[in-house]
């Protein structure tokens, strides 16, 4: 079963990922939340700007969860995939006490036209149902 999900982006990110610079999608956590051990190769993603509108489409090709992650186990990870993820030293210092993570290679990214949705909370990572989908699935990708 495909499952869709709203990932929120900041800025450089969304536009790394729409240039094709950026081909995979890191989520670092304290704690399992935000779609950890719930996105598999095939998942629809809609990629939102942080407090602008959804831009674009993609396609989850595969996925790598992590846990009980280690200091020196994220720092394996930064220099595996830095490279395609495009963290500065910043964001990686930050979540450098981070206890779960995952990985997501993106496929198919598209540019869509812009869609604004009322969503107020804090979540980084929406999974998608049909009680709450933001009208997403009225857009047909």
């Amino acid at each position: 079963m495909i499952n869709y999900h709203l990932v929120i982006l900041k800025q450089p990110y969304l536009n790394a990922i729409l240039e094709s610079r950026k081909k995979i999608e890191l989520r670092l956590l304290r704690s399992k939340h935000h779609g950890f051990g719930r996105v598999c190769a095939g998942d629809k993603l809609f990629l939102k700007e942080s407090s602008g509108p959804v831009r674009a489409t993609a396609t989850v090709e595969a996925v790598k969860n992590y846990e009980n992650l280690s200091p020196e186990k994220i720092l394996e990870i930064k220099y595996q995939y830095n490279h395609q993820i495009g963290g500065n030293d910043e964001y990686w210092h930050s979540k450098i006490d981070c206890k779960f993570g995952f990985l997501v290679w993106l496929k198919d990214v598209k540019s869509i036209e812009p869609v604004r949705i009322r969503k107020k909370d804090w979540r980084a990572w929406v999974v998608l149902s049909e009680k709450e989908n933001f009208r997403l699935f009225e857009l047909h990708i």
